[in-house]
């Protein structure tokens, strides 16, 4: 199980910054870059590796998108950030802070962190949203709209609308908008969608994306459509735990055969557009 380091670095809140104090009472103020570096990760026991040598950046605010086939390894990546699993062999950083040497808590309360399954308990969908944090309605409200979950303003007693364990009385295309306005509502210097926009309809999932935009906070997003992560500033191509390519969507179309394949087959011939042809 993973367990808090021996030492771990000393991260508090300083004026709604977040800061570290590192060995030699230096202080870093975290502004949200990541930053794998020779990345590898295998299950124990397992005979292969699951991610091979990864290595990329995501500066502060930027928007980096992952995508490949179904077993890439695209969803063990990302969840290496909030250490659901610990790397087998290289490091991950947070503004040049091995997230190993960091509690746990600390860790986690630098990220917004939405599942592919978006998980919500019983209670109102005020305190599903806040979840434990002491905000305004106003900020709530603020949250689902982002998160395109205005639907809640139709549902008896709107945000004191009880929802049951599980989200089990709402859609999980609303489930899913719920989680997703939960992480906008902390704040966070990261977030981290993993799939969290499959559910979504493609309509939604645009509107959610392009008001996402206006919110502070870099970006990881792990999708399986193309219009998902066309849009990013880095989109990283995985391919049986391997890190083929990395770009902007143009680039990519030109220059990864297994991006354009995947664009291939779901966008239209108009939609790929300028892409060269083979």
């Amino acid at each position: 199980s993973i367990k808090d380091p021996e030492n771990p670095i000393l991260i508090e809140k300083v004026e709604d910054k977040m800061v570290a104090t590192l060995d030699d009472d230096k202080k870093i103020t975290f502004s949200g870059s990541v930053e794998f570096r020779d990345v590898c990760f295998q299950y124990p026991d397992a005979e292969a590796s699951i991610l091979d040598h990864i290595s990329f950046s995501a500066k502060a605010n930027e928007t980096v998108a992952f995508i490949g086939s179904t077993g890439s390894g695209k969803s063990t990546l990302i969840n290496l950030i909030p250490r659901f699993y610990d790397v087998t062999c290289g490091e991950i950083l947070i503004d040049g802070v091995n997230i190993s040497n960091m509690k746990l808590k600390d860790l986690r309360s630098l990220l917004g962190y939405v599942p592919q399954q978006g998980h919500l308990f019983n209670g109102s969908v005020r305190e599903n949203v806040s979840y434990g944090s002491d905000i305004s309605d106003d900020e709530v409200n603020y949250a689902l709209d982002i998160a395109q979950a205005t639907f809640v303003h139709t549902l008896e007693g709107g945000l004191d609308y009880e929802i049951v364990q599980g989200g089990t009385n709402v859609s999980g295309g609303q489930r899913q908008r719920l989680s997703i306005a939960r992480a906008v509502a902390k704040k966070p210097l990261i977030y981290i969608f993993d799939d969290s926009f499959s559910a979504l309809d493609y309509k939604t999932d645009a509107d959610l994306r392009k008001r996402l935009e206006e919110v502070d906070g870099t970006k990881l997003i792990v999708a399986q459509r193309v219009a998902t992560v066309m849009n990013a500033d880095k989109i990283i191509v995985l391919d049986k735990g391997k890190m083929l390519a990395s770009g902007k969507h143009e680039e990519l179309l030109i220059t990864c055969q297994v991006y354009y394949e995947i664009a291939k087959s779901q966008l239209s011939e108009e939609e790929l557009g300028h892409a060269k042809t083979r």
